[in-house]
């Protein structure tokens, strides 16, 4: 437990349903550069040093979910765009929805 608390990030404002924008260090063979990610959290899994989230982000056409440990050192920067009025924890229905289908309603 204490040494879990030195590598904890306080991330208790991130929700499901939230639009997040992060910047994620990608090691490329001995160069490192920091890729930004936009999405929506879908899901929040596990608790404590392990606690993972899922985005849903689109490339072009294409959905593409990652699944990322939240205090993860190779996450520099994490942002709230927006959050999200939603009545679910996991937003795997989004999957299946396409254009205004996949909207969710935004929460001020």
């Amino acid at each position: 437990k204490l040494v879990e608390n030195n590598h904890l990030r306080n991330t208790t404002k991130v929700k499901t349903g939230d639009v997040i924008r992060l910047n994620y260090k990608v090691q490329e063979g001995a160069k490192e550069r920091t890729q930004k990610i936009e999405g929506i959290v879908i899901a929040k899994k596990h608790g404590g040093i392990n606690q993972t989230i899922t985005i849903r982000r689109f490339i072009g056409k294409f959905g593409l979910e990652q699944v990322l440990p939240i205090h993860s050192p190779k996450i520099s920067k994490l942002q709230i765009i927006q959050h999200s009025k939603i009545r679910r924890a996991k937003l795997y229905y989004l999957r299946k929805a396409t254009g205004k289908a996949a909207r969710l309603k935004r929460k001020f």
